[in-house]
């Protein structure tokens, strides 16, 4: 499992894209920008994470964070509400929460280092409306929801996914089912407890596995529990014929419609959307690619998707009034350019 590009990032520079010498010793498998784009965040075979100040012209390295003991696959910044933490996630199947305490010193605020069994190759943070929470998917296909609580420890919580594995996993945005009724307020996910069933602020997510499938969870907010969504069917009209190596669960544009990104080792991309509460989600293709497709991202207006592939390509795709898909522009890796015929 190698996520050889790192995260396309959205950030404009006066000057021009900004190079990073990331000054690891191995391939580099992901970055990250924290919510200000201030900090740059990169993470390694060599099983380090390397922490950058990101200038106007140039990116200095800060820290070098240890502690993993496999090659570390991804990596997710928290909402500075809470301060300025990192969490990451390895082949040794653990994950790593880090904290900066003070400028320039780095501790971990948690390790959950047998959290899996298996590597773990996903991980996320919630939205901040949701509290201090992380999501972690692994191919021993289950994924670990952990929770911060007000004594400070760390509740876990497993979602049962798919016996072949969970590559990546991605928060819906708040908001995403609410439209300003009341009859939005609840929905038809699995009743529990008092009788109450996942409701709109219920958190929830969305996976992508090594069956090829995508599925869509919700917490019941009475029981805490995590069920699969069956109140929000996906079409199995389209759909991924090998493993699913990300999904990006798009931020809200529009009230009760909801986007959903996701790539494949079969080279293609799927766009899948939701038009209201209780709706099927149906996917359209948005391109077949020349090589397996790592990682996709969207920008914060949730107008563009970055698409990262194995031919050392990035993309970057808008859609038009028309309802279809654009590229838009193709940032390719300096030492591999890739040949256009």
């Amino acid at each position: 499992l190698q996520h050889c590009l790192p995260t396309p990032v959205n950030e404009e520079v006066p000057n021009g894209p900004i190079f990073v010498d990331t000054q690891h010793e191995d391939l580099v498998h992901d970055a990250q920008l924290d919510y200000y784009g201030r900090l740059l965040a990169t993470c390694s075979s060599d099983r380090t994470i390397k922490i950058y100040n990101v200038g106007e012209a140039a990116a200095e390295l800060s820290a070098t964070l240890q502690g993993h003991e496999g090659p570390v696959w991804q990596l997710s910044w928290a909402h500075p509400k809470f301060g300025t933490i990192l969490a990451s996630c390895s082949f040794d199947g653990g994950v790593l929460i880090h904290r900066e305490t003070r400028p320039l010193d780095w501790q971990i605020l948690y390790a959950g280092r047998q959290l899996h069994e298996s590597s773990v190759n996903s991980v996320s943070f919630c939205p901040p409306e949701h509290g201090l929470m992380v999501a972690a998917a692994s191919s021993d296909g289950r994924v670990s929801v952990l929770a911060h609580q007000p004594d400070n420890s760390w509740s876990i919580e497993y979602i049962q996914d798919n016996p072949l594995g969970v590559n990546a996993v991605s928060w819906a945005p708040a908001g995403a089912y609410h439209d300003g009724s009341s009859s939005s307020s609840v929905r038809g996910a699995a009743a529990a407890g008092n009788g109450e069933s996942a409701s709109e602020d219920s958190p929830r997510l969305v996976t992508g596995g090594c069956d090829n499938r995508i599925r869509f969870w919700v917490q019941d907010l009475s029981s805490g529990q995590w069920v699969e969504d069956a109140s929000s069917p996906v079409s199995k009209d389209v759909g991924h014929t090998d493993w699913v190596r990300d999904v990006a669960w798009a931020p809200s544009v529009m009230p009760n419609v909801n986007m959903v990104a996701s790539c494949s080792e079969d080279r293609t991309v799927l766009i899948w959307t939701q038009t209201g509460p209780n709706e099927e989600w149906k996917a359209t293709l948005l391109h077949t690619f020349d090589a397996p497709v790592w990682r996709v991202s969207w920008s914060v207006t949730g107008h563009i998707l970055a698409v990262s592939s194995g031919d050392s390509n990035v993309a970057l795709w808008k859609k038009g009034i028309d309802g279809k898909w654009y590229q838009m522009d193709s940032v390719q890796e300096e030492n591999n350019p890739v040949q256009e015929g």
